[in-house]
């Protein structure tokens, strides 16, 4: 009977609970002696064969809730004495200011990261460090510690050395305490961005430190199974934090780098390589497994993102440049040119092969020259006033191709797009934020005139000048913009014909408080209308000078001709419609448009010179269409009937010229009474 006994005793204490008893057992004496890879061991082999208990339908759960406390507990245990230990091993120094997005120096500064590399007593070799990773391994608590390390890693050392060139890395080796202390020290740097080869030799300072010191830790065989504590430390920091620091790098550092002129992109050779060489050193320390990353792909492309921040650049000018004031002005002149940049010049043996060509078509077409050559100043731009933006603007476009003709395919095509872009946006931005003060501004509106006039003058050969000097497509046809040079005179002529209307209406208005010119021998109405015609003098005077040196000569005059003619149309239009002139009325009608006709040509001074204003004064009927109705009205206001009769002659004579029969008998009617004589002469105007 006992020996059944025996038996089922027997049965009832299975292997794996043995194993787990052992485990326990062994794992606090190891832990007491702070053997920690020892301990972890031992505390995964319980919980190995906790998980066999666990898979038997005959086992008592009560039990196994116990082997269960009793397991997290000494788990716990180990993974909290493991982080005391590891926190006396890594220590960092930081100062106490709240977290933002980026550091700044002074706060940096303060950052120290103190390693310990001394080794256990009764080891021969392997660190402390390596005792504790190793441990955190077999408990699967690596990731956890190393996430976080990782992250004040990028935070605190890596990236301010990507982004100040001021900060210099420090590392000292203290024999005595066995401790190695990186720390920053601030040198002087007039860059603003580091160069990538710096940033490139500190980083890797920084790894290969790491490297030395803290993860290239050698870990001992696995004594159970499926537990592999073997894994490469420098590999999984890599894996953390290799894709937010070479973003870094790629912002903050290679961005910069990036030429700004194609003359430079042999040059940068230097950074391809440094980028090179950077990758491979981070592979022989495992930080990196495959060979083609984001980074060393960036610094290859340097065409694409060369062309990509050349039309960045040039278009962020370009806006800058439209949204400034456009009152500082420089003269343009027809003699005025913009200076080409200097392109490549066609070789000798082409240049042969152009003179041998234009020998034979010479022999063959003989001479075509016309004796009679247009000036040379046929085809120029007429002297204006222009935004000193807008001479920018143009001379940035001219930079811009220029340096397509010198880029290579890809880019040649961004930078001629880039220009066209340019004159879309000044097309789309310049009316909307310079509205208010075109509206309001006059001289603003004819300067605003003149530069569309300048772009369009441009753009007629401004594909012209480089099309043979880009590649293909470009050189095949594509590279015009005279199909933008209609867009701009509209825009220019638009804007200027809504300030003309302004003008109109305010004279006007000016005029409005006149009424119909009538009762003009009561002194108050004369007074008025005196005043109202002078106001309109006093305006056109105003108006002439601040577009004086600013329009073109010929638009300055015809757009003064043309106010100057609206005001007299409507006191001529005002004075036939009236129905009874008394002679009293008659002569102080005439007085007015005496003051007209004796200062309306002084508003005519489109140059700042005034001795050479005096021919256009001289030229009024050339842009006042009806000066000379205007001056008949005045002849008929003070003439007797046969003087009128005499000046119609029969419909042939200059009365007849500038107005209607209708007109004439209208204005014979209200002048004079109704008498025999009247009636003759009304027979006579047919």
């Amino acid at each position: 009977m006992a020996s059944r006994l025996n038996v089922v005793y027997l049965d009832l204490k299975p292997l794996p609970l043995s194993i787990f008893d052992s485990g326990v057992e062994k794992f606090q004496n190891a832990f007491q002696a702070k053997d920690y890879v020892e301990a972890a061991w031992h505390i995964e082999k319980a919980e190995k064969s906790l998980k066999v208990l666990r898979s038997r339908q005959d086992f008592e759960p009560k039990i196994l809730k116990s082997l269960h406390t009793e397991l997290v507990v000494q788990k716990q245990n180990i993974i909290y004495h493991l982080g005391q230990e590891w926190e006396k091993l890594v220590i960092w120094k930081l100062s106490g200011q709240k977290e933002t997005a980026n550091l700044d120096v002074e706060t940096v500064l303060k950052t120290e990261l103190h390693l310990c590399t001394a080794v256990p007593k009764g080891e021969e070799t392997g660190s402390l460090i390596a005792s504790v990773l190793e441990a955190f391994t077999i408990l699967g608590q690596l990731n956890t510690r190393l996430r976080f390390f990782s992250h004040l890693l990028l935070k605190y050392i890596l990236k301010p050395l990507i982004l100040y060139p001021v900060l210099h890395l420090n590392i000292m080796e203290d024999q005595e305490t066995q401790t190695s202390v990186l720390q920053f020290e601030k040198i002087l740097s007039s860059q603003e961005h580091p160069s990538p080869p710096e940033v490139y030799i500190k980083v890797m300072t920084v790894l290969e430190h790491l490297h030395k010191h803290l993860f290239d830790v050698p870990f001992s065989d696995s004594e159970v199974e499926d537990i592999k504590p073997k894994v490469a430390l420098t590999e999984a920091l890599g894996d953390m934090i290799w894709e937010e620091l070479s973003d870094c790098i790629i912002r903050d550092c290679l961005v910069y780098s990036i030429p700004t002129n194609s003359n430079q992109l042999e040059k940068y050779e230097v950074v391809i390589k440094a980028t090179e060489d950077f990758e491979k050193a981070l592979k022989n320390i495992h930080f990196l497994k495959n060979d083609a990353t984001a980074l060393l792909k960036y610094a290859r492309n340097v065409n694409t993102h060369f062309a990509s921040k050349k039309c960045q650049d040039v278009v962020v000018a370009a806006r800058n440049l439209m949204t400034s004031e456009m009152h500082n002005t420089v003269k343009i002149t027809p003699e005025s040119k913009i200076t080409l940049p200097k392109m490549s010049t066609p070789s000798s043996g082409d240049k042969l092969k152009a003179a041998k060509v234009a020998q034979i078509q010479c022999a063959e077409t003989g001479s075509l020259e016309n004796e009679k050559q247009v000036s040379q100043y046929t085809f120029s731009m007429p002297a204006c006033r222009i935004s000193e933006t807008v001479q920018k603007l143009m001379e940035l476009a001219y930079q811009t191709l220029s340096e397509a003709t010198s880029s290579n395919t890809q880019c040649a095509v961004q930078l001629f797009y880039t220009t066209r872009n340019i004159f879309h946006l000044f097309y789309d931005v310049v009316p909307t934020y310079h509205k208010e003060n075109l509206q309001k501004l006059p001289q603003l509106t004819a300067i605003h005139h003149n530069n569309c006039m300048y772009i369009a003058h441009h753009l007629l050969t401004l594909g012209h000048q480089f099309r043979y000097k880009l590649p293909p497509p470009l050189c095949d046809g594509a590279a015009t913009f005279v199909d933008l040079v209609q867009s701009f005179r509209r825009l220019g002529t638009e804007c200027f014909l809504a300030q003309m209307r302004t003008q109109k209406a305010e004279l006007l208005e000016r005029l409005s408080s006149v009424k119909n010119f009538s009762n003009l021998d009561e002194e108050d109405n004369y007074m008025v209308a005196n005043k109202a015609v002078r106001q309109v003098i006093h305006h056109l005077k105003r108006l002439g000078k601040v577009w004086q040196d600013v329009l073109p000569v010929t638009i300055y005059c015809k757009a003064m001709g043309t106010l100057l003619n609206t005001t007299i149309m409507e006191i001529a239009n005002r004075v036939t419609a009236l129905e009874d002139i008394s002679t009293e009325d008659g002569d102080r009608i005439y007085s007015l448009c005496k003051i007209m006709v004796e200062e309306g040509p002084q508003i005519f001074t489109p140059l700042a010179e005034e001795n050479k204003n005096k021919t256009y004064q001289q030229e009024v009927p050339l842009y006042v269409p009806k000066w000379m109705k205007f001056k008949e009205l005045m002849i008929v206001l003070q003439a007797s009937l046969q003087e009128i009769v005499d000046r119609w002659a029969d419909g042939k004579g200059p009365l007849a010229t500038e107005f209607s029969s209708t007109e004439i008998k209208s204005l014979i009617r209200a002048l004079f009474q109704n008498t025999e004589r009247r009636a003759a002469a009304l027979n006579r105007i047919k």
